[in-house]
């Protein structure tokens, strides 16, 4: 089975030359997503506001390859400031539930943004 790109409309557009996800296999791996709506532009403000944008554009990606963050196996989560951890951490467990995902967090120098959020899905073929 070739693998497949997937573009999703209603998550905010690739920061450059790279897919939103590629489907391969039975794995569905996402690119980092930041706090950016559909259009492009930056989502400003607190913390909270900038992870909850970042975690829906990552639902976004997940829904146009068919999946859902239910079906995550491991995240990365990139921080730019560690403080930050608990608030993430709430968010992270409304965003991926009962059966959370295995998951890295890194403090990293991010441009302009306070969080990333990448993930690998499991969806097994019908």
């Amino acid at each position: 089975m070739p693998k497949r790109v997937i573009h999703a409309p209603d998550a905010a557009p690739p920061g450059g030359p790279y897919s939103h996800a590629v489907v391969a296999g039975d794995h569905i791996h996402c690119a980092g997503a930041i706090p950016a709506r559909p259009d492009g532009s930056r989502v400003e403000g607190p913390f909270v506001e900038q992870a909850r944008a970042a975690f829906d554009n990552l639902a976004a990606v997940a829904g146009a390859a068919g999946a859902t963050l239910a079906d995550a196996v491991r995240v990365g989560v990139y921080l730019r400031d560690l403080d930050d951890f608990a608030a993430m951490n709430e968010l992270f467990a409304q965003y991926f539930g009962a059966e959370p995902p295995a998951r890295t967090t890194l403090r990293a120098d991010l441009p302009g943004f306070a969080i990333e959020v990448d993930a690998v899905l499991y969806r097994p073929s019908a």
